[in-house]
């Protein structure tokens, strides 16, 4: 009687193992090889003698329902079509390919992947796949040197898998009658031997060696390449899918042309892209050729710039022949409600919209809200301060919830149970912008920013995209008509001046010790409220003296600085303000005493953004026509009634009014004694001698001396110092020079004077002093020379000023960048500036601007390089930042220019692949192993895992740059647990994914988070409908649950291009619903674990 094996009281698996242990030979018929599955008899294989064959007859393995249908629906017993049958072989050896890049790699398996390897080289497994007619049938028959049973049989439903030799549910007999087991020798011989039963061992033996599994060891290189050609993958599809404009002006450099193909890509994608190349790469000509490129998707374009850029773009729009308005953002507020549609908005110097407490702010972000824009952003600064300056910008056109598709994860493992306690403490979406803006860790911001930056900096440009002058040993590029722009060097200079009599007045300790002590109770009005009224306030009142207690401290500490930064400027500029200052107080005091409303002006954070950084007044339009002397006792007492009657008339709109009465007589005294004190700095200073000022004589020697026929452009942080400058320069004999700020009227126009670019103008200026109004958006590389009169608290403005000249185009080899530091040295300098922030810190107050405190180690250390000359002071601050797909596809562009071979080579590595290098470990970066995973859900996720398996880090830039390795190095052994580490970072992702199921919707861009939201909208917003709410409900159920057929995802997204309306919408997704044409059925989703694309060991030296 036969033998039943169920796997259940007796298990097939041990009885099979024990009978190929005395076989000389076996015969394998199975519908299924699962060739992990080799595992349960590699051992048995292993030993047997030479010439011995295992026979593996492959029978319903077969690709696709329509395929088997092509093959077997004709009548008769052959297929017609021999090409289909090869088709179908074709099929199944990618099956076999398929298998071994699914699930984890395991020590176990490897070992037996590479024992069926050997035992395919040996000739003791051979593999064919039978096409003549399905074969449902699974037989094992072994031939043993066995006189009395030589054939031994197993016929019933077990696959040749793991599950199907030693999982329940199986049916199998043993067949030892040897009249049967011959008759089904024969059987099997008739198959084997039937003309439509192709071979497939040496394919077999292909897709093992090039497989995870191969005994090779892989180049590190090769999966270096790989991982950088997956991470390009957005910026290769934007590469290969849009096409520049061709009658487009100016032809533009191949890194420019890369540039606005991703930022097209990621337009369209994600709803908007900063683009934010470091100055002087020619950003505005690329996003120019952005909105040419995509005017057949946007039409026209609004763009939204600076006032003073907006002549430029004026420029731009008719050069280039762009579809768009130009409007000055300072407009925004008036223009915008009533704004036809734009489709695409360009913001230009979006960095100056970080404040989103701003009333411009809003207006612009409303817009783009109302009017479903898509934004592109442009800044050579996407962020100064602090990272909300970027997030800041995203809100422009990212809604604080929308699900961006990850998290922030280096802030979240630092958060005890996770998202769990993240959503606990914060209580937003964790995939969010909202939850990045809680993290103050790089690797998270970088990797949001990838998702939205295109930005090169010069060092990128110069090691990818240029060519090599041995002659002159400088890098160049190459403009199409074969003339060659040569990378200048930024050379910074000193110009030391002697602190004089009237500098070392206002340098002296007193007068730190008087601005120390100020008061300042203009700026802390809330502070002097009597709680005692004799009428309650109005509502107007009332919210006027809510601002004023907001206000206070903060722009106490921006006042302070202000002083001090424009007595580093000139002493006139400082004496100036003095002056002002105490008009100012003195106008409250005029009607404090004489019981007239109170003037409140400017309280906000718009004063810390202040371009020319000039304090906000109308003061100056009042008093004498000398500007350089300042006025008697007598005279100031006798215009504090004039300045308060222009107050009252011309500019009574300016201010808001509040009655005197609500007001201590706490205010009186601070302001008369803030007064006093100030009254000593200008009695102890005198009269300001423009002709004794040593720095300006200075300048004047530069000028006329060493740079007397070269253009120069002089920056300073104050109008008052640059209409100084211009009149005593002018008064000394400068000629053809001019000063431009943010009050003139069209610094475009001088700017173009200064630098004609080869065009003929009349009037062209040599000398150019402008303040930071010109340090933005234009272009002055007709002058090498750059002058800082004053130097600004932040290095950043300073390589903003040299980037002004520093641009393409500019034709000098060196950029001089002169900075004047007092001659007594630069510590005298940073000590005094490291008092005055100490104080403002121990105070609570801002320093003011954008700066953080100049006592900061590496601030000081940035102005002693500066003294000292050192060069690369004045280079791009993070140099080393750009954006992650642009960096992996010119790693991929530059690999494959070099080798073109691994065009091919690459892209067909199989996933699972990896490889070993040696490591020189640091506590940051450990060794052990960098791992590359594709989710279920079609995420990319990188984990940098130690030794022991621990985070080290998720961020796919630090992994790229880990990754890094050069064609010639040298592949080693893996680590031991190599395959437990891939495992652990695989099961992380896994468990991330899981937490949250929006996730699952893919990117901002996919048609299916698109088509998501807005039937997730039309759910919200409506009652009924063509939908009834359960049927909705289950639409939406199936999207989360299941991605998009791929004829629905292209279906969509045609209708979605045309705009296609709700009611239309919901009645093409209810018919695809219906028909089950929506989503893909659960049971056909391919994986539902993490596809592993690769990963590399990193092993200790």
């Amino acid at each position: 009687m036969p033998t039943i094996y169920d796997n259940i009281e007796k298990h097939l698996l041990p009885e099979l193992q024990a009978t190929l242990n005395q076989a000389q030979g076996a015969d394998f018929s199975i519908g299924y090889f699962n060739l992990r599955g080799w595992r349960a008899l590699a051992c048995q294989v292993e030993h047997w003698p030479e010439g011995a064959v295992c026979r593996i007859l492959i029978g319903m393995q077969r690709p696709d329902r329509e395929n088997l249908e092509t093959l077997f629906g004709l009548r008769g017993d052959e297929p017609v079509d021999r090409a289909k049958l090869l088709q179908a072989r074709r099929e199944l050896i990618e099956e076999f390919r398929r298998q071994l890049t699914v699930g984890l790699p395991t020590s176990a398996d490897e070992v037996a992947l590479r024992d069926l390897i050997r035992h395919i080289r040996q000739g003791k497994v051979q593999v064919k796949l039978f096409l003549r007619h399905p074969l449902h049938a699974k037989l094992y028959l072994v031939r043993r040197a066995d006189h009395k049973a030589p054939l031994v049989g197993y016929v019933g439903s077990s696959n040749l898998t793991f599950s199907g030799l030693s999982g329940q549910g199986e049916l199998n007999l043993d067949v030892v009658d040897q009249d049967a087991a011959l008759k089904l020798e024969a059987w099997f011989a008739d198959r084997w031997n039937d003309r439509f039963c192709l071979e497939l061992t040496d394919d077999l033996l292909t897709i093992l060696e090039e497989s995870w599994a191969s005994e090779t060891l892989r180049s590190p290189y090769h999966i270096y390449l790989k991982i950088a050609y997956h991470l390009s993958r957005e910026a290769r599809a934007g590469i290969a899918e849009f096409q520049l404009p061709r009658n487009f002006p100016t032809p533009l450099f191949e890194f420019q042309a890369a540039a606005v193909k991703i930022a097209a890509h990621h337009l369209v994608n994600r709803g908007g892209v900063m683009i934010g190349d470091v100055v002087g790469l020619g950003k505005t000509m690329m996003a120019s050729a952005l909105i040419r490129t995509m005017e057949d998707q946007y039409f026209d374009t609004l763009i939204l710039c600076p006032v003073n850029l907006v002549p430029m773009w004026e420029q731009y729009r008719r050069d280039y022949g762009l579809r768009a308005e130009v409007m000055a953002q300072s407009q925004a507020r008036s223009k915008l409600p009533d704004l036809r549609r734009y489709r695409l908005v360009v913001i230009d110097e979006s960095h100056n919209l970080r404040n989103r407490e701003g009333k411009t702010y809003a207006a612009i972000r409303d817009y783009i809200t109302r009017n479903d824009s898509h934004v592109v952003l442009l800044t050579a600064t996407p962020y100064n301060k602090t990272y909300l300056d970027l997030s800041s910008q995203l809100r422009l056109f990212l809604p604080e919830e929308r699900d961006i598709g990850i998290r922030p994860e280096a802030y979240l493992r630092t958060i005890s149970d996770g998202e769990i306690g993240f959503v606990r403490k914060h209580q937003c979406a964790v995939r969010s912008i909202r939850a990045f803006e809680h993290s103050d860790d790089a690797d998270d911001w970088r990797d949001l920013m990838r998702l939205f930056l295109v930005r090169r900096t010069r060092t990128f440009i110069q090691n990818n995209y240029t060519e090599f002058d041995e002659a002159r040993q400088r890098s160049y590029l190459a403009y199409p008509n074969g003339q060659r722009y040569y990378f200048p060097v930024r050379q910074p200079r000193t110009l030391a001046f002697p602190v004089d009599d009237q500098y070392a007045s206002l340098y002296s300790t007193q007068v730190v010790d008087v601005i120390d002590g100020l008061r300042l109770p203009r700026y802390g009005l809330g502070n002097y409220v009597t709680p005692l009224l004799e009428h309650s306030p109005s509502a107007a009142e009332l919210n006027t003296l809510k601002d004023l207690s907001r206000a206070g401290e903060r722009l106490k500490g921006f006042v302070r600085t202000n002083f001090f930064k424009r007595l580093e400027s000139s002493g006139f500029a400082f004496l100036q303000s003095v002056e002002r200052h105490i008009r100012r107080n003195g106008v409250l005091l005029h009607a404090l005493a004489n019981g007239l409303p109170v003037p409140v002006g400017s309280q906000d954070a718009a004063l810390l953004d202040s371009i020319d950084e000039d304090e906000s007044s109308v003061v100056s339009d009042v008093g004498n026509a000398d500007d350089t002397a300042r006025l008697s006792d007598e005279g100031q007492q006798v215009s504090y009634g004039d300045v308060y009657q222009m107050f009252s008339g011309q500019y009574h709109n300016r201010f808001k009014w509040l009655p005197a009465e609500l007001f201590t007589p706490a205010l009186s005294d601070d302001l008369q004694a803030d007064n006093d004190a100030l009254q000593e700095i200008l009695a102890a200073a005198g009269r300001w001698q423009a002709q004794a000022d040593a720095k300006l004589a200075t300048l004047h020697t530069l000028l006329s001396g060493q740079h007397g026929q070269d253009k120069v452009l002089i920056f300073t942080q104050f109008a008052d110092t640059a209409r100084y400058l211009e009149r005593e320069l002018t008064g000394q004999g400068v000629t053809r020079l001019a000063s431009v700020t943010g009050e003139s009227r069209n610094p475009t126009e001088l700017a173009r004077r200064f630098a004609p670019q080869g065009q003929r103008v009349q009037d062209e200026l040599r000398v150019l002093i402008a303040t930071d109004v010109l340090s933005e958006g234009q272009n002055l590389q007709d002058a090498f020379v750059v002058v800082n009169y004053d130097l600004p608290w932040a290095i950043i403005r300073l390589i903003q000023r040299a980037g002004r000249v520093d641009r393409i185009g500019q034709q000098s080899d060196t950029v001089h960048a002169y900075s004047f530091i007092p001659s007594d040295g630069v510590e005298k300098l940073i000590g005094l500036r490291a008092r005055v922030s100490s104080r403002l810190r121990d105070a609570g107050q801002v320093v003011g601007g954008d700066e953080a405190f100049f006592d900061d180690e590496e601030a000081a250390s940035d102005l002693r390089d500066l003294y000292n000359e050192k060069a690369g002071i004045l280079d791009e601050v993070g140099d080393g930042e750009v954006d992650l797909a642009s960096e992996a596809y010119q790693i991929w562009k530059n690999a494959t220019d070099a080798d073109p071979g691994l065009l091919d080579l690459i892209p067909k590595l199989p996933s699972v692949v990896y490889a070993t290098r040696s490591h020189t470990a640091t506590p940051a970066q450990p060794s052990g192993a960098l791992v590359y995973l594709r989710t279920p859900q079609g995420n990319d996720a990188l984990a940098w895992l130690d030794e022991q398996g621990g985070s080290v880090t998720e961020s796919q830039i630090a992994i790229l740059r880990a990754a890094a390795c050069h064609p010639a190095t040298p592949a080693l052994p893996p680590l031991p647990n190599h395959h437990e580490l891939v495992e652990r970072a695989a099961r992380r992702v896994v468990e991330e994914e899981a937490s949250g199921s929006a996730g699952a919707l893919g990117t901002p861009g996919s048609t299916r988070r698109k088509l998501y939201e807005r039937l997730k909208h039309i759910q919200d917003t409506r009652e009924g409908s063509l939908f009834t709410d359960p049927e909705l409900k289950t639409v939406l159920e199936d999207l989360l649950a299941a991605p998009l057929q791929e004829a629905a995802r292209n279906t969509l997204g045609g209708h979605f291009r045309s705009r296609i309306g709700d009611d239309a919408l919901i009645r093409l997704v209810v018919q695809l619903h219906q028909e089950g044409r929506l989503t893909v059925p659960t049971d056909d989703l391919s994986r539902s674990e993490p596809e592993i694309l690769c990963s590399l060991g990193l092993t200790p030296m």
